[in-house]
């Protein structure tokens, strides 16, 4: 059997990788453009390109897949499947039509919930127990295909985007190792979602959505700091320098009359700052053009006390 694999970031190399150790035949890979990076833009390839050329794996990379000339290239391919992970285009009818099993897409929630770019920061973000992976077969509607299989992943307590990630990487490749035979010999049972998400849609991830807002509770922020660790990561400005928060913990304690953003108090816990509801306890911070540290190490040079206030903006 011949397949096509589409993918691009960090999450798309496990499943690739599993089916080269699995033996099928991938006949090409299809993956984004290399993108410039760093200072002197040099230009980096994807972590599936990086996956592909270690098996001698042809790879393309068109801007976009609808291109008529690449629509040809694929047609005379001729595969059996394509597997789409992560990819980063949508995908249209002529290419989900091409192939004899479908589009196979690995989904990084448990579809219906979840349907977007981001399910996983999501779910850490909006404190699920569980989260896992669906083998869907693709439709034209976004992460509206018919459900294959599933499995499920439950959450950490501390649970964060990035440790979430590596987890349903692995996990979905596994899943599609166990799914393709059933699809190949016909006894794949689909089944259809249904037209409304009981989830909102999982936007994308913007760095502006790490803004921290102190009128909320300390709960959902300290959801924030985990969802959105290690990218964009969450962050408020003291003294008019950014600082981001890597860690944190929620706590019930009583405010007086203190504004949301004001701090507290400080000890060896950390910097307790007022919320809507609670208090966040900050324990790992990084202040602008600093490093990461534990906010212990971070008072020593840094003096914040009682009264000082966390804005939502840029002094």
């Amino acid at each position: 059997m011949k397949i096509v694999y589409m993918g691009t970031p960090d999450f798309a190399v496990p499943p690739l990788a599993a089916l080269v150790e699995n033996g099928y035949e991938v006949a090409a890979v299809v993956t984004q453009p290399d993108k410039p990076k760093g200072r002197g833009k040099t230009l980096l390839p994807t972590p599936v390109k990086e996956e592909a050329l270690k098996h001698e794996i042809p790879v393309y990379q068109p801007l976009k897949v609808r291109d008529p000339e690449f629509v040809e290239l694929l047609q005379k391919m001729e595969p059996d499947m394509i597997v789409v992970a992560a990819f980063g285009q949508i995908i249209p009818k002529m290419i989900l039509d091409m192939p004899k099993y479908g589009c196979l897409n690995i989904h990084a929630s448990l579809l219906p919930k979840y349907r977007g770019a981001a399910p996983i920061q999501q779910a850490v973000i909006d404190g699920e127990k569980e989260s896992g992976v669906t083998i869907m077969k693709m439709g034209v509607g976004l992460d509206t295909g018919d459900m294959i299989s599933q499995a499920v992943v439950p959450l950490a307590e501390d649970e964060t985007g990035g440790s979430l990630f590596d987890k349903l990487a692995e996990e979905g490749a596994a899943l599609l190792i166990k799914t393709i035979p059933s699809i190949v010999d016909g006894t794949a049972v689909y089944t259809k979602q249904p037209e409304e998400s009981p989830t909102p849609y999982a936007a994308m991830i913007s760095k502006k959505m790490g803004l921290m807002d102190f009128s909320r509770s300390a709960v959902e922020l300290e959801r924030l700091v985990r969802g959105l660790n290690p990218w964009p990561s969450a962050y408020t400005f003291l003294n008019g320098k950014t600082l981001k928060v890597w860690k944190c913990a929620a706590e019930e304690e009583i405010c007086g009359k203190e504004a949301p953003g004001t701090v507290i108090h400080v000890d060896k816990a950390g910097i307790h700052v007022a919320c809507g509801t609670g208090t966040l306890v900050l324990k790992e911070v990084q202040l602008e053009g600093k490093k990461r540290m534990e906010t212990d190490a971070f008072l020593r040079g840094y003096q914040v006390t009682a009264g000082t206030m966390l804005k939502d903006h840029k002094e």
